[in-house]
């Protein structure tokens, strides 16, 4: 395992970097405190074929691959948590499953558009009483003729107030055994009976869409169901797998963001005649904020390796979410504390860093349940 990037992936890492810094950074305070999700900045995104990334060309991707994925999501998770937990999203779980187990026919209809970036896509797991239970999942399809009728309801949804398509999960039957057998759904925008409200007001990535959606009667043809009809639940699983190294990358992003700060600022604070950054309390803070942000780093390129190379990375991805995500919330609070008052005040920006850190220590799996895929990968 080689981790010297390729002269593509870093000429892809200063692309988004440049992006980032020039677009992004500008709006990042405006889009956190009005809770205003950036349209315009991901339809410049998908122009740039940022949504695009890990997709083969042939669908109207970019032919990059994970790792080079991963570096747009910390690039652009360094200068804002909202726009990248949505791009992390977008890509990660909304469009992902179609690439990995659509039909040609649903790839050319659903994935090709998402991935030329004319649209976003979203994926409705969640519901209120099946979050770490995903197996708990209440929503029902019930094949009537050529149709699927789904009802039920998903919450805590990324993206789906802007998404073109959104991938739901249902109970679809049972098996022999009595447990239920879990479907994926791909349900067009403004498909009748759906309904797409975004009431949660977050304490962090605010910028960020979350939608809650209620499916009545919602009928889909049954050619939009999603790859094996008896394997839904093993999919989303896999997607999941997929989506703690963005997640994870969109954590280091953040660590890297608040090591940046709280080293600038600890160069220039001065108390007792001299700057902060020579007295050994803050100097030991910072060097555990740069292990550790480097430690967190090296474990999304090891995940994003091994999904590259066709190997297994579930054990892999859980370690970097789990210790990425935990890591960006220790290094936004060290950040603070470094700032001292200055670092509770809106203007110096670190107490975003906390708040939106926190959602990546529960999103994607809580770190309890990463942990516990961790026990389980050992054989326990």
């Amino acid at each position: 395992m080689n981790f010297e990037l390729t002269k593509e992936q870093e000429m892809t890492r200063k692309m988004v970097r440049d992006f980032a810094e020039n677009v992004i950074q500008p709006r990042a305070v405006d889009i956190d405190r009005n809770a205003g999700f950036p349209e315009d900045i991901f339809k410049e995104m998908g122009k740039l074929g940022l949504l695009g990334i890990p997709f083969p060309e042939e669908y109207g991707g970019a032919g990059g691959d994970t790792i080079t994925y991963a570096l747009a999501v910390e690039e652009i998770g360094r200068v804002c948590g909202s726009t990248g937990l949505s791009y992390a999203a977008a890509v990660s779980l909304g469009a992902s499953p179609i690439y990995y187990f659509g039909t040609e026919e649903q790839k050319r209809e659903f994935l090709t558009p998402l991935a030329k970036g004319e649209g976003l896509a979203s994926f409705g797991l969640t519901e209120p009483n099946a979050g770490s239970d995903a197996g708990g999942t209440q929503t029902r399809a019930e094949l009537k003729g050529d149709h699927y009728v789904i009802n039920g309801e998903k919450c805590w949804i990324t993206n789906a107030e802007y998404a073109r398509s959104i991938t739901v999960t249902a109970v679809s039957g049972k098996r022999e055994d009595g447990r239920n057998i879990i479907s994926a759904f791909i349900i067009p925008k403004d498909t009748p009976g759906m309904t797409i409200t975004s009431p949660y007001e977050k304490m962090g990535v605010r910028g960020s869409n979350t939608s809650e959606i209620i499916l009545e009667d919602v009928k889909v043809p049954k050619e939009n169901i999603l790859g094996d009809p008896e394997k839904g639940f093993k999919q989303f699983l896999y997607t999941l797998d997929g989506g703690r190294i963005s997640i994870a990358a969109l954590a280091v992003g953040i660590a890297q963001a608040s090591l940046d700060r709280a080293l600038a600022y600890a160069k220039e604070r001065k108390q007792f005649g001299k700057s902060i950054s020579n007295f050994q309390a803050i100097q030991f803070k910072l060097a555990d904020m740069a292990m550790e942000v480097e430690l967190a780093r090296n474990m999304v390129l090891k995940s994003a390796w091994l999904k590259d190379e066709g190997k297994n990375f579930t054990k892999e991805s859980a370690y970097a979410k789990l210790f990425a995500s935990e890591t960006a919330f220790r290094s936004a609070n060290q950040a603070i504390q470094i700032h001292g008052g200055y670092g509770y005040m809106r203007e110096y920006e670190v107490e975003r860093y906390l708040r939106d850190a926190k959602l990546l220590e529960i999103g994607e799996g809580t770190s309890e349940i990463q942990r516990l895929v961790i026990a389980r990968q050992l054989g326990c």
